[in-house]
């Protein structure tokens, strides 16, 4: 083994990079110490263990490389004369967890198959958000890889992954990660992800990653011990310490962060990132870290298009804005809006974050027509505007959702959402969902009616789990109705691996539920094949009030091949006088139902056409019609 000055040119600042020839780079930022050596431990790539110290260079990394190990080689750092062993800030992989030895991966030992995969834009995609670990029984990649053919075969274009970077114990969100470059141990090694991207490119479907670049988790980052700069001395979020993105000694955490992004998509071949809560990524540099990040994942990505979607509470158009008009330069953004409308419509109820909302058709219409609800007005729930202009957004921009995983967590004991309403209700409401020129978003196991929960799970020693615990029911006590004690002491424990394996998918439920299925399948369907539904563009779609619950969307195709779809979510409607000029069929043509929620291959009462031919309407309760224009037939 022989020892060299760091040279030669390396693809990611910080991180151990094999070089070829049996040459690994070692490189860390360590500001706060004097020394910095790097133990290696064995494992498969090395018998035997050594120490080898590290030389400074400017502004606080360490680098060296060392001659004569390979990839799959475990080693650790030592600060200066500290006993403890420290995995690598930029760790590929823990093996053993957070606390464990870090291990040099070759990105270039898996064969990728993709060469011909072009990426994704954000336009014509229907996104499937799902947790690895609760995705299937065996809960990792190659059980979720053998699933991906009916995904593709559902509808499903575009998959977005729940955090995967490494996390403390046995189970979790993945919302608390630690190690940001590590594929966590729990769902397989590197190449088992590489292998499921690689098997969805295949099968046309694209892959998103959420990441976390607000905060890191609590317990098991050792980020603090390489340098106290990664946090903000002054900022908090509501999870811990924010990042420091524009503080002092901040360039090198701000490379970290943008690195990470870049490394996702150029050794993952992901074909985008979602940014969690991006409204406590704090930053006041003239290139806000958001941008920052899109443009260097677009540069990873090289000729491949690919999708920087952003979550963030208050509507801040932003995000979506370009550089040159002062944005961030995101491709999409999370809108709470329709969900908490839809949610309200569904369930009548009006607590907390929904009490803003009525959930009556005109929010509904305007959700579709406009993107937010609130752009600006007052939202007395947070006692201060909400929201920013964003009247000449495209609608494909918008990611719409009627479950997620936050969303269906915080319902008393996680329920999916058909529980929480009727089904005619719930299907009317999917429809809306699936036909909007929005992106719709499901979270695992909607498209069959899944009866597995999504609670909050959480595995942490003593302590912690007693204070994860308690933030829990503190956060949920903002609903009155799960604040009673004697519902607090139902609300499932974070920590009980029970709760974790309640919410693993039952995948017979596929054929159990098989109306819930072909529900959606015909559904997305009918968005990908119909050429007006397909089409997202701007202006296209117009709606109207027509009853207490009742509303219609037109959309309107080329040369007055338009489509009419009519929503009830009350009781059953009819309408003798019509004057709404939204339900005037095309010229020389009549209404003609297509499709119908109601149908009993769906489980419904049975689909009948809301217009009986003489021009009046009977409009079945809790149901969605969907109407063509048929030329050459005159209206009676």
């Amino acid at each position: 083994m022989s020892l060299t000055q760091n040279t030669s040119p390396r693809r990611m600042p910080i991180g151990a990079e094999l070089l070829g020839k049996g040459e690994v780079s070692f490189r860390v930022w360590a500001p706060d110490s004097k020394k910095v050596v790097v133990v290696l431990e064995g494992g498969t790539g090395r018998v035997t263990s050594s120490r080898h110290e590290l030389s400074p260079e400017n502004n606080g990394y360490f680098s060296r490389i060392v001659a004569g190990i390979s990839s799959r080689t475990l080693y650790r750092f030592l600060l200066d004369e500290e006993e403890e062993l420290l995995p690598d800030p930029a760790s590929r992989f823990q093996p053993q967890g957070p606390f464990g030895p870090s291990e040099i991966v070759d990105p270039g030992e898996f064969r990728w198959t993709d060469a011909a995969w072009k990426g994704i834009g954000i336009e014509g995609q229907v996104i499937y958000e799902m947790h690895i670990g609760t995705f299937t029984p065996e809960g990792t990649w190659e059980g979720a890889r053998q699933q991906l053919a009916s995904l593709a075969e559902t509808g499903i274009t575009l998959l977005e992954v729940m955090p995967v970077a490494d996390f403390p114990g046995k189970f979790g969100w993945g919302y608390d990660g630690v190690n940001l470059f590590a594929p966590t141990r729990l769902y397989g090694t590197p190449d088992d992800m590489r292998r499921f991207v690689d098997s969805a490119h295949s099968l046309g479907l694209g892959v998103l990653l959420d990441v976390v670049y607000n905060h890191v988790g609590s317990f098991g980052s050792h980020l603090h011990k390489y340098a106290k700069s990664y946090f903000h001395q002054a900022r908090q979020t509501d999870w811990g310490e924010a990042i420091n993105y524009d503080g002092q000694d901040s360039g090198p955490v701000r490379e970290y962060f943008i690195s990470n992004a870049a490394y996702w998509i150029e050794e993952f071949h992901l074909d985008g990132l979602r940014l969690d809560a991006a409204q406590t990524i704090y930053d006041t540099s003239p290139e806000h870290i958001i941008a920052a990040i899109c443009r260097r994942a677009r540069n990873a990505a090289g000729k491949r298009h690919v999708i920087v979607a952003a979550e963030n509470e208050p509507q801040d158009v932003k995000l979506i804005a370009t550089v040159e008009k002062g944005g961030y330069g995101c491709d999409a953004i999370w809108n709470d809006d329709f969900h908490h409308t839809a949610t309200v419509t569904l369930t009548g109820r009006r607590e907390a974050y929904y009490m803003d909302y009525l959930g009556n058709p005109q929010e509904l219409i305007s959700c579709i027509k406009r993107g937010y609800l609130y752009q600006g007005q007052r939202y007395n729930w947070q006692r201060k505007r909400r929201g920013t202009a964003a009247l000449n957004i495209r609608p494909a921009r918008f990611i719409h959702f009627l479950q997620n995983h936050d969303q269906i967590a915080n319902s008393a004991c996680g329920l999916r959402y058909q529980y929480l309403t009727s089904p005619g209700r719930y299907r009317a409401m999917t429809a809306l969902l699936l036909l909007s020129p929005e992106t719709p978003l499901l979270f695992q196991g909607q498209e069959f009616a899944a009866s597995s929960p999504f609670v909050f799970f959480s595995d942490m020693p003593g302590e912690i789990a007693a204070l994860v615990r308690q933030g829990r029911n503190k956060f949920l006590s903002q609903f009155p109705s799960l604040a009673d004690p004697d519902m607090l002491s139902r609300i499932p424990d974070p920590g009980d691996i029970s709760s974790f394996c309640r919410c693993k998918l039952d995948l017979s439920e596929r054929g159990k539920h098989a109306k819930d299925h072909a529900f959606y399948r015909d559904l997305l369907r009918l968005r990908r094949e119909d050429p007006v539904f397909r089409s997202q563009r701007q202006g296209d779609v117009d709606g109207a009030v027509i009853g207490p619950q009742a509303f219609l969307l037109r959309y309107f195709g080329q040369n007055g091949d338009d489509r009419l779809v009519v929503f009830n979510f009350g009781r059953d409607l009819e309408l003798w006088h019509v004057p709404e000029p939204l339900l005037a069929p095309p010229e020389n043509a009549r209404w003609n139902l297509v499709w119908s929620s109601e149908s009993p291959v769906y489980g419904g009462s049975g689909a009948l056409s809301p217009e009986d031919g003489e021009g009046n309407w009977r409009i079945m309760g809790e149901t969605a019609s969907v109407l063509k224009g048929v030329k050459g037939t005159a209206q009676a």
